[in-house]
């Protein structure tokens, strides 16, 4: 039996027209309506409207500036329109029963109506596009963790942790649990199905699993998920942060992001007459990612910090390989077949946008179905304890150790950068290096600490 919601609205919005938002919204007394979208370092951003403009907003005619968003355009072609795609309607559990405050995901397009190309939504629908012309469509889901702070007595982000918790530790030791069932509520409330909560290794470490779905409602559920943790945390005087390794010596966090294909209403990743279960697509598929591992990761691993993470020794993957049930390496299957055949990619960190992390994974495999990529051997032992030369034997490669090699890896990928397209690779590329060199610049209070005195 299906999972009763307890959204406002109803379960599936899929076929929804304008004239259906425009009623839902009156019925339910919204208010003001968020018009919502992510530039392409995965930020959210929105144009709120009030309800005397919410017919206009229906009909994609709300201009606003893209010259002032991350990687969009140039002064000289600012304007750009808002496209609210009807399916993603959802309304804010909290403020005002009188006055509540809804929100529709847009896709962005040029005054002329066509598709942005710097568009990360856009773009996954491009890479799906794709795959359903091969007749594929990608299921997966995001297991995004986080961490919740106090803030320091004048309110700034701190790394004070409120609890000494450890992996699935209850209260007292776990002093974050209110906050996540206050969290999971709202995210009920908004239509998501949540499968489980619990406290991670790390000290004020948290994660919360929502049921998987097709690519591109994973990956706006992503974005609401990370909006909805900070909404949450800040009610109660925390402070939410996705950063991947926000604390020395404790494990870091990561976004795990399991993935299917489907073909014909049927799993393509399963075959019970093979090795291990796994069908050639679902190998291949992982030949793919594997290939295209080192390039993904300026992708799937964002920021200067997120290779702080990918250390060995924190339960996160620095090498290029998979298996059945080790976690060491980057790809892990886990032993459910049949219909819940699937593997997970252990790379990603919950500060990659949502939208391209999600396209490149998909490029990859398929690159890897379409060349019959080469899968090697599942690794199923640990890695971290194997010789340099036992690894070089089984073709183990390394993923990158900084922003600055994951970027020089994905500039040299072709697969990658098509699916990404010119004007987000060089927007994006261009972005990262300017903040590795920013880091490069700096002068740490490890180096003083290490240096000042001694040299």
């Amino acid at each position: 039996m299906p999972t009763p919601s307890r959204s406002l609205l109803p379960g599936n919005l899929d076929g929804a027209t304008a004239a259906d938002i425009l009623e839902l919204a009156e019925a339910h007394q919204v208010r003001f309506l968020r018009l919502q979208f992510t530039d392409i370092l995965g930020v959210i951003k929105n144009v709120e409207i009030p309800s005397s403009q919410f017919r206009k907003a229906m009909k994609g005619d709300i201009l606003f500036d893209g010259s002032s968003i991350a990687g969009f355009v140039r002064v000289e072609e600012s304007d750009m329109l808002l496209a609210p795609d009807p399916a993603t309607f959802q309304i804010f559990p909290w403020g005002d029963p009188a006055a509540r405050v809804g929100r529709l995901i847009c896709d962005i397009t040029m005054p002329d109506g066509t598709p942005f190309a710097g568009d990360p939504r856009g773009v996954l629908k491009r890479q799906l596009a794709l795959a359903a012309e091969q007749g594929f469509v990608m299921n997966a889901g995001m297991e995004a963790e986080f961490f919740l702070f106090k803030p320091t007595d004048d309110g700034r982000p701190a790394t004070n942790t409120h609890d000494v918790g450890g992996y699935f530790d209850l209260a007292p030791m776990d002093m974050g649990e209110d906050a996540r069932r206050a969290i999971m509520d709202a995210l009920e409330q908004m239509g998501f199905e949540v499968e489980a909560a619990h406290h991670e290794v790390a000290h004020g470490q948290h994660e919360i699993d929502f049921r998987y779905a097709d690519a591109l409602r994973t990956a706006d559920n992503t974005a609401t998920f990370r909006f909805v943790v900070k909404q949450v945390a800040r009610q109660f005087g925390l402070i939410a942060s996705f950063m991947p390794k926000p604390v020395y010596g404790q494990n870091g966090s990561g976004m795990h992001a399991h993935q299917s294909l489907f073909k014909g209403g049927q799993n393509a990743f399963w075959d019970p007459s093979r090795e291990w279960g796994l069908s050639l697509t679902a190998l291949h598929y992982i030949g793919g990612l594997l290939r295209h591992a080192r390039a993904m990761c300026a992708v799937t691993n964002p920021l200067v910090n997120s290779y702080k993470r990918l250390v060995p020794g924190f339960e996160a993957p620095v090498n290029v390989a998979w298996s059945m049930r080790n976690r060491s390496p980057m790809i892990r299957v886990p032993d459910r077949r049949g219909a819940g055949t699937r593997l997970e990619l252990r790379t990603p960190d919950p500060s990659a946008n949502p939208y391209l992390a999600l396209t490149v994974m998909l490029a990859a495999g398929l690159d890897g179905l379409r060349t019959e990529a080469d899968w090697r051997e599942p690794i199923n032992t640990n890695i971290w304890e194997m010789s340099h030369r036992e690894r070089r034997r089984l073709r183990v490669d390394d993923l990158p150790q900084s922003l600055h090699e994951a970027c020089e890896e994905l500039e040299k990928d072709e697969v990658i950068c098509n699916a990404l397209g010119d004007h987000i690779t060089q927007q994006y590329l261009a972005a990262k290096r300017a903040e590795w060199n920013e880091y490069n610049q700096q002068v740490t209070a490890w180096e003083q600490a290490r240096y000042l005195a001694r040299y």
